[in-house]
């Protein structure tokens, strides 16, 4: 049965703003060779589109071309403004940018342990509230967070987790009162992958395993392009798998003894005590992930071995039940150890799989969280402005 008139517009109206988003400005007689429809149905769109505000003429295709057939649409920027927040457990990073993604103000603020519940809420919520304001947005459309923890697939909601601040579930919610905007929460490591998938290192890639490296540990799993959660949104969480040199079992409520204290910040701290591997105190990074890059600038070659060692136990055990062919490695620590650190890793896995893998340092680095977060709230605002 062929398409109502109205149907048939729908379609090539999303056509149209879906190239424009790809491909930026672009003229109608592009429009028409990109999409394959006619000269006259082209014109009908970019006439429908440009009434309805959702595009405008942005400059001209060269100076040889004068005229209509030269003007270049592109998408309204201003039509709405976005937030992306990337949420830890010891402060909030927020950047506000417009519907294209052109970042229009960004800040932080540190959030320690002393601050209570309501107070570290009101901190942050403030933050937005006042880069919002800087970046001259009266009101935001849509909001995305990345955070620690668990995203419960049937609500979207963050999932209460052991270990966790209890206001960075607290924070989802004042926002929401608070802006009168759509607010988006995803997973900080599954944010990541996406942001390594669309602009890093994982570009080629349409099946990969991002692991994150950090205060705790994590993984993305992408498979055939597409983010997988599992059943109750824990895939990844394998802070608790069971790992030979550990003392004892990670249990339900815990993640001790698992992954997590062969390679979370705390065991890598006290592995480069044991290798005599020091550095200063930095206000830019956690201390294990400084401790990780002066290894890496010093040549420690023992501590680096031994990490290496670690973090290829729980790599290997993604890679025997995945299958990924790549790897990752993300977070601070992975930030910190580079090629370097990912070099050594798949030495190791090499011996120990038959399995095929390469394994990538991110290069997107702190900022895949807050980039991950900005896609996903671009994705959900113009999926609702341009559902035509």
């Amino acid at each position: 049965m062929p398409a109502s008139p109205s149907t048939a517009r729908a379609i090539n109206d999303r056509l149209a703003l879906r190239l424009l988003q790809q491909e930026g400005p672009l003229t109608a007689g592009q429009l028409k060779q990109l999409t394959g429809l006619s000269r006259p149905t082209v014109a009908d769109l970019v006439e429908r589109l440009t009434a309805a505000g959702l595009i405008a003429v942005v400059g001209e295709a060269g100076e040889q071309r004068r005229g209509p057939n030269a003007r270049l649409y592109g998408i309204v920027a201003d039509l709405a403004h976005l937030a992306a927040l990337d949420v830890r457990t010891e402060g909030v990073s927020v950047v506000v940018t417009d519907l294209l993604g052109t970042v229009l103000a960004e800040a932080s603020v540190p959030i320690g342990d002393e601050a209570g519940t309501g107070s570290a809420v009101e901190q942050a919520v403030t933050l937005v509230e006042r880069t919002a304001k800087e970046a001259g947005a009266d009101r935001l459309h849509t909001v995305g967070i990345g955070a620690p923890g668990l995203i419960d697939p049937a609500t979207g909601e963050l999932r209460d987790s052991s270990g966790l601040p209890e206001w960075h579930r607290r924070l989802v919610a004042a926002l929401d009162d608070r802006l009168a905007a759509r607010v988006l929460v995803e997973n900080e490591t599954n944010l990541a992958a996406l942001a390594e998938q669309r602009a890093g290192s994982a570009h080629d890639r349409d099946t990969f395993v991002l692991l994150w490296l950090g205060h705790g540990i994590g993984a993305a799993v992408v498979l055939d392009g597409t983010l997988r959660r599992g059943a109750s949104g824990g895939t990844g969480e394998i802070g608790f798998l069971p790992v030979p040199g550990t003392s004892g079992l990670p249990s339900a409520t815990a993640c001790d003894g698992g992954f997590h204290s062969l390679a979370g910040a705390a065991a890598i701290v006290e592995l480069a005590g044991r290798y005599g591997v020091v550095a200063p105190p930095s206000p830019h990074e956690p201390q294990a992930a400084a401790l990780v890059r002066a290894a890496v600038g010093g040549a420690a070659d023992q501590f680096l071995d031994a990490l290496a060692d670690r973090v290829a136990i729980g790599a290997a055990s993604v890679i025997a039940v995945l299958d990924p062919g790549c790897v990752v490695l993300a977070g601070e620590i992975g930030q910190a150890g580079g090629e370097t650190l990912a070099a050594r890793v798949q030495e190791r896995l090499t011996r120990m799989s038959p399995l095929p893998t390469e394994v990538r340092a991110s290069s997107l680095g702190g900022g895949a969280v807050l980039r991950g977060a900005l896609l996903m709230a671009r994705e959900g605002a113009q999926d609702e402005l341009f559902g035509r």
